[in-house]
């Protein structure tokens, strides 16, 4: 038990590796929205913390999230800049390749009997751990004796990351996907709500990134040639102290150059490692998110009481410039609006012909790839039967091409703004909680979240829910539509067509 078998060296310096990387595009992710709430609303002057200075008004769609963004470096953050795509799905990747090492981590922990090292077997731990405390916090050492292989309070540290912060993390996290909080109300109720959740998951990283600087610093602090041997060689042996220390300084420096080199590597080409994270992640969402949906509205999940008295936004609607057509219409209330449908029948549909089919009302929770959310209700007709006005779905129709009146904020190749649009897959159209919403809140459609027509699909995150409507198309692919990623935000913001998580 005095040793260090290779597995354990080899998982533990895995781990390093990948929890730099995690740590580096979660905080890619906060940058997006750097504020933390316990309620779900996100209101102004509701967060607990925030790592910005600005402030946002009380008007709703005076200041918008894409205003509320940072731009963090590229040393600093996976993959930097304002890439909130690329950062997220780098997050995904790197959860995916954590959890594994760590399970088969464990299973060789308990498999060999390894387990001893880490999970205390006596409650004399605490009083010797707190005996620890003391000597640390003087500034002492404890005594070698002290350490089989490690002191009481290293123990005790060791236990609380790898069997209780690490599953925090890994509980939370899913609370963000909105297909599995859809899937599954109750898990979100766990943690009192999905920005509790979400301030949790911060809490576990801050204290994961404090864990990992003070165990690298106590590392070469406490008993370093001990701890030098052991990690490196395996065994404690001090004729090696010196090999040993020349080669973990190289390892955390290879590691940390290699940490940024990936950054800059993902930024030199973003479409190709947009094309790599969702090679790599798909396969993941296929066997999960991809066989879960919004049940919600069946479930009474959310209530009037729920609806957020302020709503963020992520885009302003049309400026005259942009769209005059859409401007025109709302100076006389969309009384005008006529909205066009390509099938097997095209239809030019009027505003009254879309009040007029069944109507479906719904109160959820819309979750922005930033991080905030809000409560609203909104009423519509479902998807599939505004579509049928235009006549039955064509055989060969896989996705539903949804363009606004609105543009896109850039463009991929700094081409001039396109027309803002999104390819919706069959399945989703087909989900319960898919609408074209016209009220929001019992009242018309304000101008900011996509009056006069907005698309609502409930196990995906905000970016697929096109406002400002425009037309509606079926069409068998996306791939010469845009830039052949399926949509205005998988084309310039190099987010991912499945917007399940």
């Amino acid at each position: 038990m005095s040793d260090f078998p290779l597995w354990l060296r080899a998982s533990h310096l895995i781990n390093f590796f990948l929890i730099g990387l995690l740590l580096r595009s979660g905080w890619q992710i906060i940058a997006t929205h750097p504020r933390f709430y316990w309620r779900n609303d996100c209101g102004p002057g509701t967060e607990w913390i925030r790592f910005t200075k600005r402030v946002v008004p009380k008007e709703e769609g005076a200041y918008t999230a894409h205003d509320d963004e940072s731009e963090p470096p590229s040393w600093l953050t996976l993959p930097g800049g304002r890439n909130p795509g690329l950062g997220r799905h780098w997050h995904g990747l790197l959860t995916a390749l954590w959890v594994l090492n760590g399970l088969i981590y464990l299973g060789l922990l308990f498999g060999t009997g390894q387990w001893r090292r880490i999970v205390p077997t006596s409650w004399s731990v605490f009083p010797e751990a707190f005996e620890s405390f003391k000597i640390y916090a003087g500034l002492g050492v404890p005594g070698i004796e002290h350490f089989q292989p490690y002191d009481a309070l290293q123990q005790l540290m060791y236990f609380t990351v790898i069997f209780i912060a690490a599953p925090l993390m890994m509980a939370t996290g899913p609370v963000m996907s909105p297909a599995v909080r859809g899937q599954y109300p109750w898990l979100p109720k766990l943690f009192g709500g999905t920005q509790a959740a979400r301030s949790i998951h911060f809490l576990g990283m801050a204290f994961l990134t404090f864990f990992t600087v003070m165990h690298i610093a106590l590392v070469f602090i406490v008993h370093r040639d001990y701890n030098m041997t052991n990690m490196v060689f395996g065994a404690y042996d001090p004729a090696r102290v010196a090999q040993a220390t020349t080669i973990m300084l190289l390892v955390i420096f290879a590691v940390l150059v290699t940490w940024i080199a990936i950054s800059y590597l993902s930024l030199r080409d973003r479409r190709k490692t947009q094309h790599f994270l969702n090679h790599m992640t798909e396969p993941l969402r296929k066997f999960t998110v991809n066989k879960m949906q919004s049940r919600t509205r069946r479930l009474g999940t959310y209530t009037e009481e729920d609806i957020s008295p302020y709503h963020w936004t992520n885009g302003r609607h049309p400026a005259p410039d942009e769209s005059p057509e859409w401007t025109a219409l709302a100076e006389n209330d969309f009384s005008d609006y006529v909205l066009q449908i390509d099938g097997p029948t095209p239809r030019a549909v009027t505003f009254e012909e879309i009040k007029a089919l069944p109507q479906q009302e719904q109160i959820s929770l819309h979750a922005c790839m930033q991080g905030w959310t809000g409560v609203a209700k909104w009423r519509g007709p479902k998807v599939m039967d505004l579509m049928a006005l235009a006549g039955p779905v064509p055989a060969n129709a896989k996705y539903l091409l949804v363009t606004s009146f609105g543009t896109a904020q850039s463009m991929h190749d700094g081409r001039p703004l396109e027309p803002f649009y999104s390819c919706i897959p069959m399945d989703a159209c087909l989900e319960d909680e898919s609408i074209f919403a016209w009220e929001m809140n019992d009242k018309a459609l304000p101008h900011t979240f996509g009056a006069p027509l907005r698309l609502r699909v409930e196990s995906y995150v905000g970016y697929k829910m096109v406002k400002f409507i425009k037309s509606l198309e079926w069409v068998e692919d996306y791939k010469d539509l845009g830039d052949g990623m399926g949509g205005t935000r998988e084309d310039s913001g190099y987010q991912l067509i499945n917007a399940r998580i």
